[in-house]
């Protein structure tokens, strides 16, 4: 990420903001994203992994390799079977899976689709719901069709002071702000992720890169 803050630094300089957020903003919600996928599949296997079957344990991690190796096709037919017939953990994080090799591939509203019915499924653990949320949001922000009021009153619960996900909830709202001019609640929504010592480094970095450019 250095050398994108590199950049944004000049473009602060030449006070060119709507180029800079042209430029940048789908790679801080990819940046965003990522964030998101290593902690969600963290908690899910976290969660899930003392309840799990030795088969099942073998066709994810068969999936998993499949995926690594660049066979996305294969890779998402073996998450679908285990998204539908696999016991908890395994149908949970394989439907993550199939909804990332979606959006990889660029069906987002295929993705998206995948995200709001694991957010909408109450068998789910909530925590894992919740995720769902901030990758439909993430999602959909990136597609650039997003409806900003509908979206921040998705993400408005995961924005309590204890929830996990609030650093990326408030990141995602602080960029539909920016998508939408509204740099007010942008500034707020950033510093909130600036000033929490329990943000991800990264996260709190890039928001005060962002705080640079918009205070001008």
């Amino acid at each position: 990420m250095g050398d994108i803050f590199r950049e944004i630094d000049e473009e602060l300089r030449q006070e060119r903001f709507e180029k800079l957020w042209q430029r940048y903003g789908k790679l801080v919600i990819g940046a965003a994203v990522a964030i998101v996928v290593a902690v969600a599949g963290f908690k899910a296997f976290e969660h899930y992994q003392t309840k799990q079957r030795e088969t099942q344990s073998a066709q994810y991690a068969a999936a998993a390799k499949l995926l690594a190796e660049g066979k996305k096709t294969e890779a998402a037919a073996l998450f679908a079977g285990l998204g539908k017939d696999g016991n908890a953990g395994y149908a949970v994080l394989s439907r993550f899976q199939q909804a990332a090799i979606k959006a990889d591939t660029g069906d987002l509203p295929g993705a998206i689709r995948l995200y709001d019915a694991l957010a909408a499924d109450n068998d789910v653990d909530n925590a894992l719901r919740q995720a769902a949320v901030v990758f439909s949001v993430s999602r959909q922000i990136d597609s650039g069709s997003a409806d900003r009021a509908t979206l921040d009153n998705r993400l408005k619960p995961l924005m309590d002071k204890t929830n996990p996900w609030r650093h990326s909830a408030n990141e995602l709202s602080g960029l539909l702000a920016l998508q939408a001019g509204d740099t007010t609640v942008a500034r707020t929504r950033f510093t909130t992720i600036a000033d929490d010592l329990q943000a991800p480094q990264q996260m709190r970095t890039r928001a005060s890169q962002i705080l640079a450019v918009i205070a001008k």
